[in-house]
């Protein structure tokens, strides 16, 4: 019987929020990242996560959209919940069905502006830029079937300075996203923890 409740992690870049979440959850006394999915086999988060001793697996289109296999594999391993953490492709129906209410993920924008397909990374930033907003943001929500359309859990925002270009924007992202993301998780967690 396992004694934490377990969170499975799915990136695909270089790993910063990954880590930042394993490092936050590493000693912790109710909660774990077991492991750690990637649909790149040469994704940097794979090297990055290696002093951590966490599970990895590497899989495909088919593995996740025409088999049962990754559903499987974090049914076997009971995954409570599941976070993406750079992590660009659709969630399939049979995942989210499987774990309903129990899959988060974060945005650099303030959404619902600058979300969907196609949307993330340096383009967001780009996006931002191009359009003259004066503010930018990160959300963190649940996921459904549709990109960054899920409910809302939480969301910061910063300045955008006129000088600002999508670098500097980028590397405030990042700050937010690892003061907010860990301890939102943590929160939200214990709040569906005691409610049940």
């Amino acid at each position: 019987m396992k004694d934490k409740i377990r969170l499975a992690i799915f990136a695909s870049g270089t790993g910063t929020n990954a880590i930042n979440i394993i490092k936050y959850f590493r000693n912790h006394p109710e909660i774990e990242v077991f492991c750690l999915l990637s649909n790149k086999p040469d994704a940097l988060v794979l090297q990055s996560i290696a002093p951590y001793d966490i599970t990895t697996k590497i899989f495909n289109r088919e593995d996740i959209y025409e088999s049962d296999e990754i559903k499987s594999y974090l049914n076997w391993f009971q995954i409570d919940y599941i976070i993406l953490a750079g992590f660009l492709w659709l969630m399939p129906q049979n995942i989210i069905e499987e774990f309903p209410g129990k899959i988060i993920n974060i945005h650099p924008a303030i959404l619902p502006g600058y979300g969907g397909k196609g949307m993330y990374g340096m383009k967001v930033h780009n996006a931002v830029i191009a359009n003259k907003e004066k503010e930018t943001g990160i959300s963190i929500h649940l996921v459904n079937d549709k990109f960054d359309e899920g409910k809302i859990l939480f969301q910061a925002k910063i300045n955008i300075d006129v000088t600002d270009t999508a670098s500097p924007i980028a590397a405030k992202i990042s700050q937010l996203e690892q003061e907010h993301f860990p301890r939102l998780i943590e929160e939200y967690i214990n709040r569906n923890t005691s409610e049940e």
